[in-house]
């Protein structure tokens, strides 16, 4: 007799077979290396799944009628970097996203070079880790475009977002692995909800890796790093909140 199996019961059935589930499921060598990680069993299990089982699925995405009224701004909406603050007063002019590592063909992009590219739009919800929710509409070149022109050597394994923000005095970055990266909704937004990204949403560009939590999509975007280890940048777990012990380094959805 045919039964539907729920994402819960699944998940409760594969905990009970993880150390044979966990064993060498990394895809090609792309995923991270969770020795280096450190990561709980938990949220290892989590990865794992998704990995398995969902990594080439796609977030959900809305018509524009559910565009939220209000998307509220979180975290820093203001950096008080001086060169962000002049970058800024030019209208992002003179602005460039680094992009380099273990590249074989780094490069700087404007603003305009970014804009010249294939763009993706897509309305995607935003679940916050602070429990809140909103609906919108991103515009922007998908991440993979821009690391198939840089041409990624054989041993990354992670893409390090450098932020102009930071808290306490302690600059802003997050990471995602290199399935996340090649997503086809994984982009670099320029635009929302048919206009500028605002300097409170993250301008002149942002991350959106809509398959995760908020605090992944990380905003004032000033550099990318292709890296095969975490563990000598900043706390070595991947993320401003993951090194400050708040959050977890996977936030998957």
């Amino acid at each position: 007799m045919a039964s539907l199996i729920s994402r819960r019961g699944l998940l409760t059935g594969m905990a009970l077979a993880a150390p044979a589930l966990l064993v060498g499921c990394d895809r090609l060598g792309a995923s991270p290396s969770f020795r280096d990680l450190v990561l709980s069993t938990g949220e290892t299990l989590a990865y794992r799944t998704h990995r398995l089982f969902a990594s080439n699925t796609l977030a959900r995405e809305f018509d524009p009628s559910q565009l939220s009224p209000t998307f509220r701004t979180n975290g820093n909406t203001q950096p008080r970097s001086a060169d962000y603050r002049a970058h800024q007063a030019e209208g992002f002019a003179n602005w460039r996203l680094e992009v380099g590592g273990l590249v074989q063909a780094p490069r700087a992009y404007s603003l305009a070079d970014l804009r010249s590219l294939p763009a993706r739009t897509q309305i995607t919800r935003h679940d916050c880790v602070e429990g809140w929710s909103a609906i919108g509409k991103w515009t922007g070149v998908p991440l993979r475009t821009i690391l198939d022109t840089v041409r990624l050597r054989a041993d990354a394994r992670f893409i390090v977002f450098h932020c102009a923000d930071d808290f306490g005095g302690k600059p802003y970055y997050e990471s995602i692995d290199l399935v996340d990266a090649f997503h086809p909704q994984t982009i670099l937004a320029y635009g929302m909800n048919d206009g500028n990204l605002a300097v409170g949403h993250g301008a002149p560009l942002r991350l959106r890796v809509e398959r995760q939590l908020g605090y992944k999509q990380a905003k004032f975007v000033m550099g990318i790093e292709a890296v095969a280890s975490l563990l000598p940048i900043a706390g070595g777990r991947g993320g401003f909140w993951e090194d400050d012990g708040s959050y977890d380094w996977y936030a998957g959805i």
